[in-house]
């Protein structure tokens, strides 16, 4: 496992075209905002299992527009 430190604001590249954005940082939670292309899934670990055991997925939420496009 890659273990990285980073501030808000900052960012990790996953390949060319997945970006991952530290966007805030309160008590325990960290909110980060994954930017990547539609063909790929980003689901949250439990809703994936979820998923995985045959559970209704419920619909996806919209996609907000790209800042800065």
């Amino acid at each position: 496992m890659l273990i990285l430190t980073r501030r808000v604001g900052e960012t990790v590249m996953i390949g060319e075209d997945i970006v991952v954005t530290v966007l805030g940082i309160k008590g325990n939670q960290v909110r980060i905002g994954v930017q990547a292309p539609k063909n790929v899934a980003v689901h949250r670990e439990e809703l994936l299992k979820r998923i995985n055991e045959g559970e209704a997925a419920p619909p996806p939420a919209p996609r907000p527009a790209r800042v800065g496009s």
